[in-house]
């Protein structure tokens, strides 16, 4: 696969990074992920405006060729590159500062060809565990997608090595703040409960766009709020979120087994304003 460097279509394998690179040196940048699909980027605007919210955290310099056309071109100029303009992608772009200590930028567009171009449930067992080690801290950081996310690395190695599908991340008030890579819903009758953003949840593109989405119908109540661990077990249903799969059922947490009736219901929704958009 070829990437694109700052505009320039070049090998994957191809140099571009020294050892001053802040990226490397400090995980000072952001990213987004996206996913290419029916010809287009899925909730591109979403991405392109939260992408834009994490670099002015970060206090970087935004350039002005960053305008949402732009960026949209490049990333779909790479999947030209790579020949994949009628396959299924997951997209990525991180930016990050340049060496130094200039806040100017560079960037970086990836590609990889995945499986389904719309969201397909997962109804096959998915068992997750609280992640204690490490908490995130429940501030502006935490909603923007940086690229230190060493609680959701160690997270996901503690997963691995205890035979867990995913972890749940706590903040320091011992909150839930959500997934290792994703935004966690904890179902309870027609309400919807997940993590609001003071607690650290991260600003995920299909938990707001699904939040909309129910918006719109009197089938269920969203509220974005804090979540004790206590309340899992005694929840009907846990899912979570990502712009990838879109919604993930969890089947098994500690001796509570969940249906995915209420995921199977959303995951139509949800294809279609991948589709269509939500009006």
């Amino acid at each position: 696969m070829k990437i694109n460097y700052n505009g320039n279509i070049i090998g994957e394998n191809d140099p571009i990074l020294t050892i001053h690179n802040r990226a490397f040196r400090y995980g000072d940048g952001v990213y987004d992920i996206c996913k290419y699909s029916y010809q287009k980027l899925i909730f591109w605007e979403e991405h392109y405006l939260r992408l834009m919210a994490g670099m002015r955290i970060l206090r970087m310099n935004i350039p002005m060729s960053f305008a949402m056309e732009f960026l949209e071109e490049e990333m779909l100029n790479l999947i030209k590159a790579n020949g994949i303009e009628t396959k299924p992608a997951k997209v990525r772009l991180s930016i990050f500062r340049k060496e130094g200590t200039s806040n100017e930028i560079d960037y970086l567009i990836e590609t990889k060809v995945i499986e389904n171009p719309f969201y397909v449930l997962n109804e096959e067992p998915y068992e997750v565990e609280l992640f204690k080690d490490f908490f995130v801290q429940p501030d502006l950081l935490a909603n923007v997608n940086h690229l230190n996310r060493n609680a959701n690395v160690l997270g996901r190695i503690f997963a691995d090595e205890n035979d867990y599908h995913n972890c749940i991340l706590l903040n320091s008030n011992k909150s839930i703040a959500g997934m290792l890579d994703g935004n966690l819903f904890v179902v309870n009758g027609n309400t919807l409960k997940t993590p609001a953003l003071t607690d650290g949840a991260l600003n995920g593109i299909t938990r707001k766009m699904l939040i909309k989405t129910l918006s719109k119908t009197k089938d269920y109540e969203v509220a974005e709020t804090s979540i004790s661990p206590f309340e899992l077990q005694k929840a009907d249903e846990l899912f979570f979120t990502n712009s990838i799969v879109g919604i993930q059922p969890i089947r098994q947490y500690r001796k509570k087994a969940y249906p995915c009736e209420v995921a199977k219901s959303l995951i139509g929704k949800l294809n279609t304003s991948a589709r269509f958009g939500v009006s």
